[in-house]
């Protein structure tokens, strides 16, 4: 199978994974005989040129951005395959959860704790870092402005040291994305605490271009639900337990989620 040009993998989730999608490409490119080049998006994938310009051709990309974008252009993106974690906490399903942290010394206990106090977040385009929190608050009854002080850092990875350093009080994390960067700095551990999890949402999905065509899209998704000997080793790394093949229709949850929160007046949370 060729591909004139190399296949642009674009990664829009937290970069401390960024390795193992390289590992993905490179599986991808033996398998099926086609050059790949993986990149790390800095934008907001709804604002990124590549993806306005339909110029990527497969992208690892958070279900919320991915189910906006679809509403809006159905016929340029495809779901292709999520990930299965290993824990248990997965139950053998391609989902996640959102887990609230606050730093070990403080008191806090409860999200009903968290009144007043200082949140940080990623992005505000993020399903688990600022839609999740969002319907909690919808959900509780809180008011949109139940935390004295907002504040956006850029990354879960970032959120998570602001948190430990004291610059924030609590954030919402991807536990993926928890998970591993606990695993890469063990250190972390002692100084923070889980005190709600919010979820299940179904797992970030892997996109592809409809443009590829039927042949090439379906071949990737069998290299990625069947993988080779290396790239299964970069996913027991990863802590993966397996691809299994996902549908556009099963996002569509998170975005009907945002349209929900914003038509209740917490577009933003002040």
């Amino acid at each position: 199978m060729s591909q004139p040009n190399p296949l642009q993998l674009v990664s829009y989730l937290a970069p401390n994974m960024f390795g193992f999608y390289e590992a993905v490409g490179a599986s991808l490119s033996q398998v099926l005989g086609i050059e790949t080049q993986v990149v790390q998006s800095q934008y907001d994938p709804l604002e990124d040129p590549m993806m306005l310009e339909d110029r990527l051709d497969m992208a690892f990309i958070c279900g919320l951005p991915f189910a906006r974008r679809h509403r809006v252009i159905s016929s340029q993106l495809q779901a292709l395959v999520a990930p299965v974690m290993q824990a248990s906490r997965y139950e053998n399903r391609p989902i996640y959860f959102s887990d609230i942290i606050v730093n070990t010394q403080s008191n806090l206990q409860s999200f009903a704790d968290l009144a007043g106090k200082t949140w940080c977040y990623n992005d505000p385009g993020s399903n688990s870092g600022y839609n999740l929190v969002r319907q909690r608050l919808i959900q509780g009854g809180y008011p949109s402005h139940f935390f004295r002080q907002v504040m956006q850092s850029g990354s879960h990875q970032r959120s998570i040291r602001w948190v430990i350093e004291g610059q924030a009080d609590c954030s919402a994390i991807d536990s993926t994305v928890l998970e591993q960067e606990l695993r890469d700095f063990p250190e972390f551990s002692p100084y923070l605490r889980v005190i709600e999890s919010l979820g299940s949402c179904p797992m970030p999905p892997v996109v592809a271009a409809q443009r590829l065509g039927s042949s090439l899209i379906n071949a990737l998704r069998s290299a990625l639900c069947e993988p080779d000997a290396e790239l299964q080793a970069a996913m027991t790394r990863s802590h993966i337990q397996k691809y299994v093949p996902v549908q556009c229709e099963d996002y569509e949850e998170l975005a009907i989620m945002y349209d929900a929160a914003v038509e209740a007046g917490y577009e933003a949370i002040a």
